[in-house]
C-alpha cells in the first residue's frame, strides 16, 4: 500500500565550532520548518560541530551516551510529531577515532536507525584546500535501509554521493527516499552537487533529501549550500541557495513506483566479466 503524500524539508546550516550553538540554530529551523506542515526533516552532515580534525575536534566530541544533542534531538522530534533525520553528529568512537554518524529519529522520541559514514573524503583540491578524513574518522561498513510511515528510507551523508553502488543496493534493498546530508566544498558543490544528486534519483527512481551547510565557517572552510529535494524523475522541487534556514517540498509517493516502472533498471543487473587488465596490453591491433 503506498503511503499518503507528506511534506519533507532540508535545513541548511552554516556550522561553527560550538556545538551548543549549532544545536540552537538546528532546532530553531526544525520548528520552523515542522510549523511549515514538514512530517520528515532533514538536517546537514556537521549538525553538531564543523571542525576537521585535531584536539578542536577531540575537545569537543563525547561517546553517543554524553553527547548531549542525541537527547535534545530526539526530545525535538517527539515534541513536534515529526520523523528528523540528523544528517550527522561527530560521536567519539576511540581515542583516537570519531565517527560521522547519521541518525533517524522518530515522533516516538526513539532512535530508529543509526549509519555511519562509509566514504572517507580523502582529498588535496587545486585550491591548496586539504581533507584527510580517515585520518580522525572511523568508516562505517554497513548500509542502513529504516522503516518509517512514509517507506524505507535510505541513509548515506555526503562522499557517499560518489558512489552510486550504495545507492543502487539501498534502492533494490527497498529504499522510497535516499538522504544525502553534506558539507560539499565549494569548489565540488560549484562542479558536481547537482548533478549527482539527481542522477542518483534517477537511477533510483528514489526521492533524494540533501540537507547542506553553507558558506564560510569559523575554521575557514568554505561549503556548497543548495539543499535540495528532488524527485524520482530527477526534477528539483526545492533549492535553498546559498542562505541558512529551510526549503520544503511536498512529496507524493506514488511517483516512486511510477518512476521505476517506466524506467525498471533496479530489475534488469546482469552478471559479467570483469576487464582482464593483465592481457590487455597484449591485444592484437588492427
Amino acid at each position: 500500500m503506498t503511503a499518503a503524500p507528506f511534506r519533507a524539508a532540508c535545513i541548511t546550516l552554516r556550522s561553527g565550532r560550538d556545538p551548543g550553538a549549532n544545536i540552537e540554530a538546528a532546532s530553531d529551523f526544525i520548528q520552523d520548518a515542522a510549523k511549515d506542515g514538514a512530517r520528515l526533516v532533514c538536517t546537514p552532515e556537521n549538525t553538531l560541530l564543523m571542525e576537521a580534525g585535531g584536539k578542536h575536534l577531540f575537545e569537543a566530541v563525547k561517546p553517543e551516551a554524553d553527547t548531549n544533542a542525541v537527547s535534545v534531538l530526539s526530545r525535538l522530534a517527539a515534541d513536534l510529531g515529526i520523523w528528523l533525520s540528523v544528517g550527522s553528529l561527530a560521536i567519539k568512537v576511540g581515542d583516537d577515532k570519531v565517527a560521522n554518524r547519521s541518525y533517524m529519529m522518530g515522533p516516538d522520541g526513539q532512535i530508529h536507525a543509526r549509519y555511519d559514514k562509509i566514504h572517507m573524503f580523502d582529498v588535496s583540491l587545486p585550491n591548496g584546500e586539504r581533507y584527510h578524513e580517515s585520518k580522525n574518522y572511523r568508516p562505517g561498513d554497513a548500509a542502513v535501509l529504516v522503516p518509517t510511515e512514509f517507506g524505507p528510507i535510505g541513509l548515506t551523508v555526503c562522499y557517499d554521493l560518489r558512489f552510486p553502488a550504495l545507492y543502487r543496493s539501498l534502492a533494490q534493498a527497498g529504499a522510497d527516499y535516499l538522504t544525502v546530508p553534506s558539507a560539499f566544498t565549494q569548489v565540488t558543490g560549484e562542479a558536481h552537487w547537482h548533478v549527482l544528486l539527481r542522477a542518483r534519483a534517477i537511477e533510483t527512481g528514489a526521492y533524494v533529501f540533501a540537507a547542506a551547510q553553507s558558506g564560510t565557517h569559523e575554521n575557514g572552510r568554505k561549503t556548497y549550500g543548495h539543499s535540495l529535494i528532488v524527485d524520482p524523475w530527477g526534477e528539483v522541487l526545492a533549492d535553498g541557495g546559498l542562505r541558512v534556514g529551510f526549503v520544503a517540498a511536498d512529496i507524493d509517493p506514488a511517483k516512486v513506483a511510477d518512476a521505476r516502472s517506466r524506467i525498471p533498471s533496479l530489475q534488469h543487473d546482469r552478471q559479467f566479466a570483469l576487464p582482464n587488465t593483465e592481457n590487455s596490453a597484449n591485444l592484437p591491433t588492427s
